[in-house]
């Protein structure tokens, strides 16, 4: 009985291995690589930052399936990337193409932390400059403090 349970959980375990691994047939080592590359090109729409390849989201094996098809009509990888972003947006790849809004989000950061420094310099300098003091000054603060002397002693 122990021998038939053994047998029995090899079996499952065997058969669980195969149903998970994806075997894909190719007609040629280039398009196998392409596809390779695409899987771990294109990311899960689903999944938090895991490419296709990796991932066991339905929409991944979805995206994968579509590949494998777009790669045994002859597309070239551009032609596949940009059919997968046309459907999925720029998310869908891991090198986003430049636009004016990704240059945004790299110039932003520098310019922001350029103008924050240049404010502080700025500061510093005007805080730094010497005051003059005149005949003027010193005989207005000898007013006030006269003042504030004659407010202690009433």
């Amino acid at each position: 009985m122990k021998k038939f349970i053994f047998c029995l959980g090899l079996f499952v375990s065997a058969a669980n291995t195969y149903a998970i691994e994806d075997k894909y047939h190719f007609d040629s080592a280039e398009r196998e690589q392409m596809f390779k590359e695409l899987t771990h090109e294109l990311r899960c729409p689903k999944c938090q930052n895991q490419n296709i390849a990796d991932s066991d989201a339905v929409v991944a094996k979805d995206l994968r399936d579509k590949v494998l098809t777009l790669v045994h009509e002859g597309k070239s990888k551009d032609e596949v990337i940009d059919y997968m972003i046309d459907r999925y947006g720029y998310f869908v790849h891991y090198q986003p193409p430049v636009t004016p809004l990704t240059i945004l989000l790299w110039v932003l950061p520098g310019l922001i932390v350029a103008l924050g420094f240049g404010f502080i310099v700025v500061r510093q300098r005007k805080s730094a400059q010497v005051q003059p003091w005149t005949d003027a000054d010193e005989s207005k603060l000898a007013e006030l403090i006269a003042k504030y002397e004659q407010r202690e002693q009433q």
